[in-house]
């Protein structure tokens, strides 16, 4: 048994897992907001990702205006996919606009395709060094940009949502929107405001997982990969996609390490994060810290 490999997968899961965290805020975000979940998301990583790589190979731009320039084009972006696309589904059937993500993904997924190609492209260079020293541990500077940026995003949502006054309307409006809409509260601007936040914040993640991994279509599985972490904190719930996150990206790398050293399937770091979900749902439907929803007729 090796204790040293151990530790190095779980400090790795935790990295990603804070990571995964605010992706999954970004499905929260949104399901609080409109009760919609949003299968685009992974796409909403591959569009960030791909316009910030093209600020700074085609414009030649420093990664730091390279990247404010990418989340000003998600801002805009998320509100009018929310306006054009989506505003006029309001009062629809939830399914319809589910339909309407999922076919918002494969013509994002599609697009992005068209524009840069297939295959795979690496970030220009961010970091002189290719690896800092972490409790005696080797990790590329950029997790450690991902967890900073992710610590920062989980204390700017804690804040917004209970000191600013946009956070409260967003919270009132996910409570009742007929009672927020009578309490002066504006809900069709609620709706684009979350989906602009959730794509500046799926943004964020798409580029630092770019920049490890290169940018290619296979981004937007991230969408799907951190889908376990939000059931498993609650759809609803801000704090449980924050531990869902971590708990989802600690377990894949334990599944990892449990594969290599007795089970060698070959395949657990992938799959594990399913059967948790599989395992919640059965156990937990709303998720560790999601509201049950009692319907009485």
């Amino acid at each position: 048994m090796d204790g040293t490999l151990l530790f190095q997968l779980v400090l790795n899961g935790l990295i990603v897992g804070a990571l995964y965290g605010v992706v999954a805020m970004s499905f929260v975000l949104i399901y609080k907001a409109s009760q919609v979940v949003n299968f685009a998301q992974g796409e909403f990583l591959l569009v960030g990702a791909w316009v910030c790589w093209w600020f700074l190979t085609d414009w030649q731009l420093p990664f730091v205006v390279g990247f404010l320039f990418t989340l000003v084009f998600m801002t805009l972006f998320g509100m009018i996919l929310q306006v054009v696309v989506l505003r006029p589904l309001i009062g629809e059937p939830v399914i319809s606009v589910i339909m309407a993500t999922i076919g918002l993904g494969i013509f994002f997924q599609a697009l992005m395709k068209w524009i840069f190609g297939v295959f795979a492209k690496p970030f220009p260079p961010v970091f002189s060094a290719e690896r800092v020293s972490v409790l005696g541990l080797e990790v590329q500077p950029v997790y450690l940009l991902s967890l900073v940026i992710s610590v920062g995003i989980m204390a700017g949502f804690g804040w917004f949502f209970r000191s600013s006054k946009h956070g409260l309307a967003m919270r009132a409006t996910a409570f009742d929107q007929q009672v927020a809409q009578s309490l002066g509260v504006s809900v069709p601007r609620v709706f684009a405001m979350s989906w602009a936040i959730s794509a500046v914040v799926s943004a964020v993640a798409g580029v630092t997982v770019g920049m490890v991994n290169g940018v290619s279509s296979a981004l937007s599985f991230y969408g799907i990969k951190v889908f376990p972490a939000v059931i498993l904190g609650g759809l609803d719930s801000i704090l449980g996609a924050v531990l869902g996150g971590l708990i989802v990206g600690v377990l894949e790398n334990v599944a990892q390490y449990v594969d290599s050293q007795w089970l060698n399937w070959g395949n657990m770091y992938q799959v594990a994060p399913f059967y948790a979900l599989l395992i919640i749902l059965l156990i937990k439907p709303y998720g560790l810290f999601g509201t049950k929803n009692i319907e009485r007729v």
